[in-house]
Order: C-alpha cells, then structure tokens, then sequence
C-alpha cells in the first residue's frame, strides 16, 4: 500500500468537502493524488471533465487533441475564450488547469489519437475518458484501452441527448455496441447541433466516473450505458452485454472495479 499520504494545512482546506465525504476521505484524496487520467479530445466533454478532475486533485492529467480553437466552440466549451482562436486547444487548457491547481501535473499530447500514436499516448495511464468526435478515432481508443487494460469512460452528445459508459476488458466495450464502424458517415455535432450545456453536463459525469474508478467506489457505470434526455430529463440505462466474439475485450477481466448489479 504504500506510505499513507500527508496533507498540508491548505490541502486540507482545499479537499474538505472530500475529506468529509466516508467515501473518499484523507484515503480516497490520497488516491486521487496519486492517479493518472488520460482525457482525449478537449473539446465540450473533455475541456469540462479536465477541469474538473484538475480541481479534485487527480495528480497527473493528461490531455490529447490535435485541434485548434474556432469560435464555434464557445458556446459549449467555457474553457476558451475569443482571444484564444486559433491557438492550440492542450496549450490553451493546460495553462488554464496548472493555473487553477498548481499541483496537478499536466501532461499535453498536441495530436490527434491514431493507430500508429494511441499506444504511446495511453500508456501508464489508470483511466481514460473518451472525449473524442471522431468515430474513427473512438474506435482506435476503445482498442487501445481494452488492450491495455485501462478502464475506458465513454461520452457523447448529440441534439439534446447524451451517453457515459464505462468499458474494461471483460464487462463490454464500444465494440460490443457498435461492432464495426458505419460504413457510410453519420451525422455529428457539426451537422445536428447541440445544445450548449449537455456537453459540459456529460463530460462532467465522465470525471465522477473517472474518480470513481480510481478511488474504488462502487456503483460505476461499468457494463451499463447511461442515455440522458436533457429536454425532458428522462435518463435509462441500460446493460451492455460482452461480446463473446468481441475480439477487443471479449476473452479478458479487469479485476478491482466496482460493478453494481
């Protein structure tokens, strides 16, 4: 286990509400201190969730994408600001989280995930959050991810309607859904909209997930996808089953994550 962790007197006031909560407490802060989340693509999910998980504590974030600020970002992804268009979208962030929490380390990947780099990106890492765009790309991660042995908390949004999961070797992963990509593109973001708010909403439950995972709380969306409505704010979830046949994540386990029956 380790020598426990030692808190100062302004960490202590920072993580109180932490700290009083019996689920986390000094021993889950700890935990969090010494975790490693991987957020790919920081755009509506991933700038919320990095925020987040950077104001919480989380000792190294890492932060992927490949992309620049445009203005039609600013609606949903309140982490930029007009004077940064154009600008890299992890230089703009990472100086904005080391600014927020200086102890947190910020890790900055300025690609895009493909085959030939996901390996190297997530590597070392204890969970990913999946903020991605791209199906391509969230196939590349889910694979990487379950190869790895990394939990893998999966987002999207779409019009009014946003999805998390959580995916580990062994309880199904996006493969299982969606075995193959489409072979014909499917509409996004760009083509249906979205309402402003549901991304920070979603990738906002993608960073409790995240530290759910890391601190050993049960009840995370591990096996099931959660559909949220947010014009009437109706919600279900729903079981994924593994894949038997699934070549990514069918024949593995991943020990010590909470499942709730």
């Amino acid at each position: 286990m380790g020598t426990p962790r030692s808190f100062t007197a302004a960490e202590m006031r920072r993580y109180e509400r932490h700290f009083i909560l019996p689920e986390i407490g000094p021993a889950g802060q700890a935990k969090l201190a010494r975790a490693k989340v991987l957020v790919v693509g920081v755009g509506g999910l991933g700038a919320a969730a990095c925020q987040y998980l950077a104001a919480a504590g989380v000792g190294t974030v890492g932060l992927a994408d490949g992309d620049t600020v445009d203005p039609s970002n600013l609606p949903r992804q309140v982490l930029y600001t007009e004077a940064d268009a154009g600008r890299h979208k992890t230089e703009v962030a990472a100086a904005r989280l080391r600014v927020q929490n200086p102890a947190v380390n910020v890790v900055t990947y300025d690609e895009f995930v493909t085959p030939s780099n996901v390996t190297r990106i997530v590597d070392g890492y204890d969970v990913v959050i999946d903020g991605t765009d791209r199906l391509d790309a969230r196939y590349v991660l889910n694979d990487a991810a379950m190869q790895a042995d990394i939990p893998l908390v999966h987002g999207s949004v779409m019009r009014f309607t946003g999805q998390v999961a959580v995916f580990a070797p062994g309880h199904g992963c996006y493969r299982c859904l969606y075995p193959q990509p489409p072979t014909d593109d499917l509409p996004t973001c760009a083509d249906l909209g979205v309402i402003s708010p549901l991304p920070g909403i979603v990738g906002a439950m993608q960073a409790i997930e995240a530290m759910k995972i890391v601190t050993g709380l049960e009840g995370t969306l591990l096996g099931r996808l959660l559909v949220i409505d947010a014009r009437t704010w109706v919600t279900y979830s729903a079981k994924i089953d593994p894949r038997p046949d699934c070549p990514t994540c069918g024949g593995g386990t991943s020990p010590g994550l909470a499942q709730e029956d």
